[in-house]
């Protein structure tokens, strides 16, 4: 009977709002396991004693980045951990889409503002500007070219607490299409899902946010199919991916463009798609034996 852990975050005295962490759970038991959650930041966990750990949804490590990295070392170092440690800590960093843009995947064009940089900002178009280590729209926020002040109150804040910013031309097509999220497991294509645009315009960077409006059910394109099997590909080591999400919007051309690519701690969105809880499931239960 394989011991499996499903890492979560502590919600405390709040309703927690991973809906498939229970669910995942009990279908592992079923499955013939010993799977439990807990807390990732648990000082009484003993994480050798499980046979793998899965980071399921440690929705505060943006947060916390020092000493959730830091965590991961340490369960890399006595367990299996999924995804692997090296993939976990690429992925924290948004950074990545400049290698991946280099590697020839197609991605939303995207600057760095890192603390002690100078503040070069859009002139000709709406922009975002976001943390390079973030979950949850946090401290995201869309700006127009007369709102540079806005923007740079917005850095300042960010640089003040060591983060370094993004900065992505706002993609008008989110308003139009939408956003999609291909997720696989298993290294095959699970589901997809769209939502609607997350950051309406006037909304400050520090407000609550919905990170995942108005989502449906999605069925690919080719064409996004092509655009996320090309940015997994180009993950440097081509390491064992248990799980992938890949978010993709419309660029002006109206073609795929990845917009991230989530190798930490993806809500899964299985209340979305109940159907697809019996084969992830089954394919953490065969990463565990």
């Amino acid at each position: 009977m394989p011991r499996i852990a499903l890492a979560t975050y502590d919600p405390g005295a709040l309703a927690h709002r991973d809906a498939d962490l229970p669910v995942l759970a009990q279908a592992l038991r079923n499955g013939g396991a010993e799977a439990e959650a807990r807390y990732w930041d648990d000082e009484k966990a003993d994480w050798g004693a499980y046979d793998l750990v899965v980071i399921r949804s440690t929705w505060d490590y943006s947060w916390r980045a020092a000493e959730f990295e830091e965590w991961v070392e340490r369960v890399a170092a006595c367990t299996r951990l999924a995804n692997p440690a090296s993939v976990v800590r690429w992925s924290m960093d948004k950074r990545y889409l400049g290698e991946l843009a280099a590697a020839g995947v197609p991605t939303v064009p995207t600057s760095y503002i890192a603390p002690g940089d100078a503040a070069r900002l859009p002139t000709g178009h709406e922009y975002v500007i976001k943390p390079t280590s973030g979950a949850g729209a946090r401290f995201a926020a869309r700006y127009t070219p007369d709102e540079h002040e806005a923007a740079r109150r917005q850095l300042a804040r960010m640089h003040a607490e060591g983060c370094t910013a993004m900065v992505q031309p706002y993609v008008r097509g989110i308003d139009v299409s939408g956003e999609r999220a291909l997720q696989f497991f298993g290294g095959r294509l699970l589901h997809a899902s769209r939502k609607g645009a997350v950051l309406a315009p006037g909304t400050p960077y520090d407000a609550a946010k919905v990170a995942h409006p108005d989502l449906t059910p999605w069925r690919p394109t080719e064409a996004e199919l092509a655009v996320a099997e090309r940015a997994l590909a180009a993950v440097p080591g081509g390491p064992e991916l248990l799980y992938a999400r890949v978010d993709l919007v419309d660029g002006e051309d109206g073609t795929p463009r990845l917009m991230e690519l989530e190798l930490v701690e993806p809500n899964l969105f299985l209340w979305l798609h109940p159907g697809s809880l019996e084969r992830v499931a089954q394919t953490i239960l065969a990463a565990a034996g």
